[in-house]
């Protein structure tokens, strides 16, 4: 992938300030709502050094392109929020993996209009869930991702967007909750080198991997880089969780306020390897409670 989609800018040329390589970026998932343009604008109100936002109503298969008023709009917005990079998060009603040839059609279709909308904001990420297998089983569905991800990327093949497999909780039928799933996925692709990855904290230990510990911290790492490789994450969400390791059940938490604990969450924003990665909660707001998070998370990154 050009060397590009590493920063914050697409064929808009919206650029925000020039991300900091040598800490993680610290932010929150914000809401949309007057318009895009108003993101940015709750971003600095936390304080973020990086935010996610839907681009779009998540209940809604269609969405009206970016028109290039909103398009200027948001550049402008976020060029005055301090906030260094922008990421978002695709649609929950795409499932890659569907055997409903209707359902995966509509899918692909939907997902390429997110990536075309990403590219008109300047945002480098679409984060996405791999999809789920329906009963087909896991190693058909998996086969499934990795050509709806072909068909994507060569509709797409104009657009510096690049798109992330989020490893999953493994909730029903759910793929991509073991590293193995990523892995195959990412072997099956015809370009690979235009996918990244993105790990969420409570996903990993509703998987069983966990991160409690010093030693087992390094351990789940360890095993991500020598399956998919660590050098492919490109964003992190941070959120502790409800309920217990391996439960395959997504029920995100406050920092420090789940299993997981402020020690695991003061090794990842401490992590050189993930050094200048944008790193967002997604945890029940409002915006004074995403405030007092990213607050806690940076003083977690300090000591």
């Amino acid at each position: 992938m050009p060397s590009e989609m590493t920063g914050p800018q697409g064929h808009a040329g919206h650029r925000a300030r020039d991300p900091d390589s040598r800490t993680s970026l610290l932010g929150a998932h914000v809401p949309i709502t007057g318009g895009l343009h108003k993101a940015p604008e709750n971003g600095r109100a936390i304080a973020a050094e990086a935010i996610q936002i839907f681009t779009r109503n998540q209940v809604q298969w269609k969405a009206n392109p970016i028109r290039a008023d909103e398009s200027n709009a948001f550049g402008r917005a976020l060029r005055e929020s301090g906030v260094q990079m922008v990421i978002t998060h695709g649609s929950y009603l795409v499932n890659l993996a569907s055997p409903d040839p209707r359902l995966l059609a509509r899918s692909q279709d939907a997902f390429v209009a997110d990536l075309e909308r990403c590219q008109a904001l300047g945002i480098p990420y679409l984060i996405f869930h791999p999809g789920a297998h329906k009963g087909q089983g896991e190693e058909s569905g998996l086969a499934t991702v990795a050509r709806s991800l072909d068909t994507i990327l060569a509709r797409a093949h104009s657009v510096r967007v690049m798109p992330l497999l989020e490893v999953s909780a493994g909730q029903g039928s759910c793929l991509g909750y073991r590293f193995e799933h990523i892995k195959a996925i990412l072997n099956q692709v015809r370009s690979p080198e235009r996918l990244g990855v993105c790990l969420d904290t409570c996903h990993l230990a509703a998987a069983g991997y966990d991160l409690t510990t010093p030693a087992r911290y390094h351990e789940t790492l360890d095993h991500f880089d020598n399956t998919v490789g660590l050098a492919r994450v490109k964003a992190l969400h941070l959120n502790d969780t409800e309920k217990g390791l391996g439960s395959r059940v997504d029920r995100h938490a406050p920092i420090g306020k789940g299993i997981l604990g402020q020690e695991t969450f003061r090794r990842i924003v401490n992590e050189p390897r993930f050094a200048g990665l944008p790193m967002v909660v997604e945890t029940p707001g409002p915006l004074s409670r995403w405030k007092e998070e990213v607050a806690l998370l940076r003083g977690l990154r300090n000591s």
